[in-house]
């Protein structure tokens, strides 16, 4: 917060000061900041909850007994039940868009569109990547960093309320966004890739699917909204191959 100040303050010499209203936004963003740094456990809960909500609520869910839910059933019967102890609530949106996420409450949703191109296999294999950037803790610095985005807006800092209840709706709305696009680092990915990996070689399921499925999504190009925040697909499915190849 001290840094904020100094650069808002920094004149070249001159005597000037911050006016009220950009002081009182600098002091926002700050408050914005360190909260973002310091969400509890149960405000990420509290956050993720409201966010797949509100996700939910705009999007077509599709019926238990559709294609799609049968399906997803199916090709997840054999994957955890469980997401660093939380539940996981799988559903399908119905979609032309290829897309799936996780959040820490074990909100999973997978695309139809994805479905509808990939096979159960690479399901599978999308599926555990994106729980596993929940239990690696990345989905958990992406609600950090989309709350700061939008907290930094508003003065819900000094409402005297949590960090989640001072949000409004639309600010909610941004969040889950911001979520659902997060862009995770190479590393991340990667570390995402290898839990995917780990989790089916455990339920003695097939991994070759996430080779394919890498492959299938560097071939949509820059179009897929999946691929801005889960880059190098060609390389990805090679490090896949190496693992298979070295049986570890």
């Amino acid at each position: 917060m001290a840094s904020l100040f100094l650069g808002a303050c920094s004149n070249t010499g001159s005597t000037s000061t911050v006016s009220a209203a950009n002081a009182e936004g600098l002091i926002t963003a700050g408050k914005s900041a360190v909260q973002a740094a310091t969400l509890s456990d149960a405000d990420v809960m509290q956050l993720s909850d409201k966010s797949c909500a509100e996700l939910d609520g705009r999007s077509k869910i599709a019926a238990p007994k559709s294609k799609y839910a049968l399906r997803l059933a199916r090709i997840v019967k054999s994957m955890p039940k469980t997401v660093e102890g939380v539940t996981i609530s799988y559903k399908v949106y119905e979609t032309k868009e290829v897309n799936a996420w996780a959040m820490n409450n074990g909100c999973v949703r997978v695309y139809s569109g994805l479905m509808d191109l990939m096979t159960d296999d690479e399901v599978r294999g999308v599926v555990g990547h994106e729980i596993g950037h929940v239990a690696l803790g990345h989905s958990k610095k992406s609600m950090q960093v989309a709350y700061a985005a939008g907290a930094a807006r508003q003065v819900a800092a000094a409402s005297g309320n949590s960090a989640v209840a001072a949000l409004s709706s639309s600010d909610i709305g941004a969040i889950a966004e911001k979520l659902v696009n997060a862009q995770f680092s190479q590393a991340q990915e990667t570390d995402a890739d290898d839990y995917s990996f780990d989790l089916l070689t455990a339920a003695k399921l097939k991994r070759e699917g996430l080779i394919t499925a890498f492959e299938k999504l560097a071939k949509l190009g820059d179009s897929n909204s999946m691929l801005s925040s889960h880059p190098s697909s060609s390389g990805r499915a090679q490090h896949i191959r190496d693992r298979i190849a070295a049986k570890k």
